[in-house]
């Protein structure tokens, strides 16, 4: 059945829906650790499976549309699943340990990895304003890197490599996502599968790591719940359904949003300030990813 590309309105509608979500994605993280006095790995880990395991539940009335999938499609969906998986895991380990600025701004760094990931795997060309572009990102994340205030981040050395992992594995995910689509499976499938994996690799990971599910105030799982609805099922599925249409270095140029919008609610609910150094990085960072990528846009536009 051939594809048909819905109007640049409605998507970049839900473009614009998916950068809402996922802005709260960090603060309910925080919000999760707050309640429960506990900001130790093994919660992160407790938050990131229940995270996927509730999303995949609300998921599950996908399997009875399921019919035959290509091999192809299941065998995309599920390393997307694992890259996933990895995602979560360093990413909201992460927010244990630096700021939320530092810590979105770095996971956000999706574009210069897509591209870098596209030149390897699509044999896509590396522009001279691309090269200048990461070079700017990584002086940024070097500002980053540096010692932040300990009220603010406890390990930031700890912390910013973790996003950056977060950061390399998210762009996976998203490429794959784009080739189990082309490979014929719908946004609830693919998401279905790989909202699933993730969550039954994350499931014991918590019980390694000495924690336990259970015994946290009520108020924690609403924190869970809404992890699982907001940046999650709306979030994240509509950046795997928008890389069906558009270019997936578009897709990762839109979410370098998120760091504006979560360093503002960061500010409100927590007056988290961040450092200037930690400022002046987020902007360099930002500008060398826009830099580098904007090439890629102007030619997709065209």
């Amino acid at each position: 059945m051939k594809q048909v590309t819905p109007p640049s309105w409605q998507i970049a509608s839900i473009i614009g829906v998916g950068i809402l979500a996922i802005s709260t994605s960090a603060i309910l993280v925080r919000l999760a650790t707050e309640t429960t006095q506990d900001d130790s790995v093994g919660f992160s880990l407790v938050i990131a499976a229940s995270r996927l395991t509730i999303a995949a539940l609300l998921l599950a009335p996908q399997w009875q549309a399921f019919q035959t999938p290509p091999s192809g499609a299941v065998k995309y969906s599920v390393a997307a699943g694992l890259m996933l998986a990895i995602h979560f895991a360093t990413w909201i380990s992460s927010l244990s340990y630096t700021s939320i600025t530092a810590s979105t701004t770095l996971v956000t760094t999706n574009p210069i990895w897509v591209a870098l990931i596209s030149w390897v795997w699509f044999k896509e060309s590396l522009s001279r304003r691309m090269m200048v572009g990461i070079a700017m990102a990584l002086v940024g994340g070097m500002f980053i890197g540096s010692t932040q205030p300990s009220d603010v981040a406890s390990n930031p050395l700890l912390g910013n490599s973790l996003a950056l992992i977060g950061a390399w594995t998210s762009s996976c995910y998203l490429l794959l996502g784009r080739e189990a689509q082309r490979a014929s499976f719908s946004i609830g499938h693919h998401v279905f599968i790989a909202y699933s994996v993730a969550a039954v690799i994350l499931l014991p990971l918590p019980l390694l790591a000495g924690a336990s599910y259970t015994g946290y105030p009520a108020l924690t799982y609403l924190w869970f719940g809404l992890m699982a609805l907001i940046p999650q099922l709306i979030g994240h599925t509509s950046f795997n359904w928008a890389v069906r249409y558009l270019s997936p270095t578009l897709v990762t140029l839109a979410i370098l949003m998120e760091p504006i919008g979560a360093s503002i609610l960061g500010y409100l609910l927590f007056q988290e300030l961040p450092s200037l150094k930690t400022l002046i990085g987020a902007a360099i960072l930002l500008a060398g990813v826009a830099t580098a990528v904007l090439n890629v846009s102007a030619a997709s536009q065209s």
